[in-house]
């Protein structure tokens, strides 16, 4: 509830108990969760995780087993996909190759009665709005596969949808139009207001784009949270693995607080962990810190330098120590650093792993 004590909106979409069996394949399994209106979701995961069946499933392409689906308050959850409020983009662009980028997007607008004139003037302001104002004579195939992506997106806004999904929509482009598109799309959404549900595999597309990033494996969701929460604070052993680079090495609970790693002791929260628990000590390569000799001792050993590959604005080193049970760790050096303190493949110097930045998995996760 907001601080001003007034009831907090419904979700716009709400998902409940969810599972979809195709054939003895749990394909989605209670999945259950909440859309805000005008919220920018991604659901990211592995291939085979069941992301793309979730999105389906909301769009009444595939139609859950069990659960209930609700759009708006209405119950949508046996609706067949014409009787749906979306639009959706597809990773193919799906375009129909023998009309005009401005039939394309006219397309469904041809089917309801509004005026020819209303439509001429709609598709004019949505070819506008996604940055192609002199393209709707060409054909698809005259077209890049950015401009080709623009002319779904228009074509998918074109019903003024309540709800706008994306089913891979830039996995098929080259990095650099990637990038460029992922920013225009994100400042498309936030100019339109429309609750937008993305599904993607790339994690940086998830980052960069999401408002609330929706992790799934294996047919059930294991975290939903902002970019910063997720990458921050993973909830999960795969979460950490499939976010970003994250070094596991294992442990042991000896005390409130402290954790046993192969020679060396580390403070740390263990959140009630009973003493014995085995752990899975995880930190990010970024995290690990050069130990300056102002620096407390806490979390700090020495450690040699095994490898080190340089990535342009930083190095990625390898270490080794006794310190964490001969079990080699990834960290992320500055240029700068990297020079100043004179590190080098063979070298040693001292690390530390901050207790702010340290994660602890239950379990030997490796």
């Amino acid at each position: 509830m907001p601080m001003d004590g007034t009831a907090a909106a419904p979700a716009y979409l709400r998902i409940t108990d969810v599972t979809k069996m195709f054939g003895d394949f749990t394909a989605l399994k209670d999945v259950s969760l909440e859309v805000n209106e005008g919220e920018f979701v991604c659901f990211l995961g592995p291939s085979g995780c069941g992301k793309t069946t979730l999105l389906r499933a909301i769009a009444g392409l595939d139609i859950q087993t069990a659960g209930k689906v609700e759009q708006a308050g209405a119950d949508i959850s046996a609706l067949p996909p014409a009787e749906r409020d979306f639009g959706i983009v597809f990773q193919s662009y799906a375009l129909f190759p023998n009309m005009t980028v401005r039939r394309n997007v006219a397309y469904g607008l041809e089917n309801t009665k509004m005026a020819k004139a209303d439509i001429e003037k709609r598709v004019t302001e949505l070819l506008e709005l996604v940055g192609l104002p002199d393209q709707g004579d060409k054909y698809p195939a005259q077209l890049s596969g950015g401009q080709q992506q623009r002319v779904a997106l228009a074509r998918a806004l074109a019903m003024s949808p309540g709800l706008l999904l994306l089913d891979e929509p830039l996995s098929a482009l080259d990095a650099k139009v990637r990038v460029h598109l992922r920013a225009e799309i994100k400042d498309l959404q936030q100019r339109i207001g429309v609750t937008t549900i993305m599904v993607t595999h790339d994690q940086e597309e998830a980052l960069t784009m999401a408002d609330r990033i929706v992790v799934m494996n294996q047919g059930v969701i294991e975290q939903v949270g902002t970019p910063q929460d997720i990458y921050g604070r993973p909830a999960t052993a795969f979460v950490a693995d499939f976010i970003g680079t994250m070094n596991f090495v294992p442990g042991s609970v000896i005390a409130d607080g402290r954790v046993s790693v192969g020679g060396t002791e580390l403070t740390v929260d263990t959140e009630g962990r009973a003493p014995g628990t085995v752990v899975t000590v995880a930190i990010r390569p970024e995290d690990v810190a050069v130990h300056d000799a102002d620096m407390s001792s806490e979390n700090a050993f020495e450690v040699t330098v095994q490898h080190m590959e340089f990535l342009g604005s930083f190095y990625r080193a390898e270490i080794g120590s006794g310190a964490f049970a001969d079990h080699v760790v990834q960290a992320d050096f500055s240029v700068n650093l990297v020079r100043r303190n004179d590190l080098k493949v063979g070298g040693t110097t001292r690390v530390s792993f901050p207790p702010a930045f340290i994660r602890l998995f239950t379990g030997d996760v490796r």
